[in-house]
């Protein structure tokens, strides 16, 4: 996958492109289901059942949650947002750095990481050509908050909806104990971004930048007031007794009925339903299923038992925290939280501590390499295509700079939240 991701990232076909990272785990999953590694029937079983682990369940989740907010960006809104902070912050780049720091925070806090690492990195580059500026300081900032922020909410990024669901795991429960880790990570990686790019910032800004709008308030009023009552129900789906995967696709189900028929009364509007459907991440579907499939033949063979014994000590978030930061850039995040689900399961009782480590090490290990997440695959993949020059090694160094402290505050935060 590594290979995949550094040597062919697309494969192009004509005018079609399709990103290659799902490739090799798609292929260790067939290779190991033909020669009966595992046990055909269980994975069956496993993609069908009516369990908080089910990948199906947990896949329609996510992409329904990156439906809602995908349709908001393309009426504009994220874009109008980014505008009024370059207004907002005159000629001074201090100002345009932390405004953007914490709009990125809030918008990734509701929607998602990979849709605002999407949306913010190509206005953020176009901004800076413009304005003669380094973009490097903007575009590490927006990464990094993306990636710090989504750890308050289970929808903030697949592997808190895959770690969290699989423990069943309740929203309230979930901020009761990831509020604190949080808000350390946060205050941590923005100090820390200050002191490395504070010379830079220094320069005035010319922040003369045409105004964007609302490219359909019809669509936006709706698609706004579904993604709100979505999080709201989200948040009371333990007291309702309803599914969280029930209710983000129920809302996406709503939008997506209502964008067909507006689309056939307002023809000119078409390009918003497709493109938002274009968007959706489809290839986390094939490195998600893939990945299950391949824990499963681990734990067949006994071997996450194994890596259980290794890490099972009195200190759980320290062992968990750091070597799933670790794994998740030797693998990424994604097949390192349906391991790490595994590998949890070996507890008599089940550790939350060991849970809530592994989500803060999946969300922080994405700016630790490029590998950590597939929001820093996309994120290099967009800086290569308008040509921003950011080595695999600049973003290592900024990442270990910036993630380690962040990663042993938020840690530490963790413990704090359980002695309340």
């Amino acid at each position: 996958m590594i290979v995949c991701v550094f040597a062919c990232p697309v494969l192009k076909i004509k005018n079609f492109e399709m990103q290659t990272f799902w490739f090799a785990p798609t292929l260790g999953a067939i290779i190991l289901l033909i020669f009966g590694l595992v046990d055909g029937n269980v994975v069956f079983s496993s993609m069908i059942e009516n369990s908080s682990v089910n990948p199906l369940e947990i896949l329609v989740l996510f992409i329904s949650m990156v439906f809602l907010s995908v349709v908001l960006d393309e009426v504009g809104f994220f874009k109008y947002l980014a505008t009024l902070a370059v207004k907002k912050a005159k000629n001074s780049q201090l100002a345009m750095f932390i405004i953007l720091f914490f709009m990125v925070s809030i918008l990734t806090i509701f929607t998602s990481n990979d849709i605002i690492v999407i949306t913010f990195t190509p206005f953020i580059i176009f901004f800076c050509k413009n304005t003669k500026i380094s973009p490097i300081p903007y575009l590490v900032a927006e990464f990094v908050a993306a990636n710090t922020w989504s750890m308050l909410l289970i929808i903030g990024n697949p592997t808190n909806i895959y770690l969290a669901t699989s423990f069943n795991i309740d929203f309230f429960t979930y901020i009761k104990y990831m509020f604190i880790p949080t808000i350390f990570a946060g205050i941590t990686s923005l100090l820390i971004m200050l002191l490395i790019f504070k010379n830079k910032l220094k320069q005035k800004l010319d922040s003369n930048i045409s105004s964007d709008h609302i490219l359909d308030k019809n669509i936006f009023i709706i698609s706004l007031i579904l993604l709100i009552i979505c999080i709201v129900l989200l948040a009371i789906s333990s007291f309702i007794n309803l599914s969280m995967w029930i209710i983000s696709l129920t809302s996406a189900g709503i939008l997506l009925i209502f964008l067909v028929i507006y689309c056939i009364f307002n023809k000119d509007k078409r390009y918003i339903l497709k493109e938002s459907i274009f968007r959706l991440p489809f290839n986390l579907i094939p490195l998600l299923l893939s990945m299950f499939v391949i824990v499963l033949t681990l734990h067949q063979y006994d071997i996450t038992t194994y890596i259980f014994n290794l890490l099972n000590t009195s200190q759980p978030i320290l062992t968990f925290g750091l070597s799933s930061f670790v794994f998740a850039n030797l693998t990424n995040n994604i097949p390192m939280s349906i391991l790490y689900v595994d590998i949890v399961k070996n507890f008599t009782n089940i550790s939350p501590q060991a849970i809530y480590s592994s989500i803060i090490s999946s969300n922080i290990a994405a700016y630790f390499t490029p590998i950590g997440a597939l929001a820093g695959i996309m994120w290099m993949s967009i800086l290569r295509k308008n040509d921003v020059e950011f080595s695999f090694l600049k973003f290592s160094i900024y990442g270990s700079i910036i993630a380690i402290p962040t990663l042993l505050v938020s840690l530490g935060g963790l413990y704090i939240s359980f002695l309340f």
